[in-house]
């Protein structure tokens, strides 16, 4: 993990669904979670910082 991807999830918005318009460093653990579950992440750029994102959530 990079600090330009740690900026990324800080800066990048959700453009979609329950949570569109926050953060990604702010969506709920368990909205990941349910994407991982489903093993469904979006493709591309988003996908990747969702999956980091969801690395990083425990750790704080």
């Amino acid at each position: 993990m990079e600090k330009e991807q740690l900026i990324e999830i800080a800066n990048t918005i959700m453009p979609f669904g329950k949570y569109k318009g926050r953060r990604l460093i702010d969506l709920p653990e368990e909205y990941l979670l349910w994407f991982a579950r489903k093993d469904e992440f979006p493709a591309g750029k988003l996908g990747e910082l969702m999956q980091i994102t969801l690395l990083i959530k425990p750790r704080g």
